[in-house]
């Protein structure tokens, strides 16, 4: 797909066909996540590939959505902010930036191959830190269902560019 395409074809997938994704998809998908830009190219960040039907139960915890479990793999970031950078005339530190471009590479990658995705950051951040037994330094930001769409897709009606954007 041309990257435009890829943008314009992009989905928020709520219904998943349990079939296998295959390897050469998902190295891609993950390569993408890799090779995303991250502030100082700290790359404080970890990817988990989580095998859905192993964990199902697990997952339910996280995210309550049925069609969240439909997909093969669930991808999850993590990041520990001591590992990004801070803007140091401010304090902000950018890791929940750096998830975000992470995740947002790995969506696109997964769309251009096919795959569906669909942003998660309305989890329950207890049960995925004991999930993904994480330490105190890491962080869970973002979960993705990773899988073939079964569902009717959707085009959200979007703002009109003159509404979003300001020329100064």
């Amino acid at each position: 797909m041309e990257f435009f395409d890829v943008i314009k074809n992009r989905y928020s997938v709520r219904g998943y066909k349990s079939d296998k994704i295959e390897k050469e998809k998902l190295d891609q998908v993950l390569e993408a996540g890799r090779l995303a830009p991250t502030g100082v190219n700290y790359q404080g960040f970890k990817i988990f590939v989580i095998d859905t039907e192993k964990h199902k139960e697990e997952l339910k915890k996280i995210y309550t959505e049925p069609w969240f479990v439909e997909a093969p793999i669930v991808l999850g970031i993590a990041m520990d902010p001591s590992k990004a950078w801070t803007r140091p005339w401010d304090g902000k530190n950018i890791s929940d930036i750096d998830a975000a471009i992470v995740m947002d590479h790995m969506i696109l990658a997964a769309t251009d191959l096919g795959l569906g995705t669909c942003y998660i950051g309305a989890f329950k951040k207890d049960e995925a830190v004991k999930f993904l037994e994480l330490d105190e330094k890491y962080e869970p930001v973002l979960f993705t269902p990773l899988g073939y769409p079964n569902d009717e897709g959707r085009k959200p009606e979007k703002k009109a560019i003159d509404e979003l954007v300001v020329f100064k």
